[in-house]
C-alpha cells in the first residue's frame, strides 16, 4: 500500500530544466518536497528519497497525508513485541 502510494505520487512529479542546466522536481500538492540534480534520473531518485522521508516523518507526528491512511492496531504490536 505504501509503494503503491509512493508510486502513485511520482507519477504526478512536476520536473522542469533550469537555466543552469540542472533539472528541479516536486510533486504538487506536498509542500515541501522538492529535489535538484545535475540529471532527470538524479532529480526523481532524490525527490523520491525526500518524498519517501517527509511521509515518514509526517506518520511519526500523526499529520494527516491527502488521499493516504491506515489503521495501526497498537494492540497487535503489544501483544507480539
Amino acid at each position: 500500500m505504501l509503494t503503491h502510494y509512493i508510486f502513485e505520487q511520482m507519477g504526478k512529479a512536476k520536473f522542469k530544466k533550469l537555466a543552469d542546466k540542472t533539472y528541479f522536481g516536486t510533486i504538487p500538492g506536498v509542500s515541501g518536497v522538492w529535489a535538484n540534480a545535475r540529471t532527470m534520473s538524479e532529480c526523481k531518485k532524490e525527490l523520491q528519497e525526500v518524498f519517501e522521508d517527509w511521509m515518514v516523518l509526517s506518520l511519526k507526528k500523526d499529520k494527516k497525508i491527502r488521499g493516504f491512511s491506515f489503521t495501526l492496531d497498537k494492540r497487535y504490536l503489544v501483544k507480539n513485541a
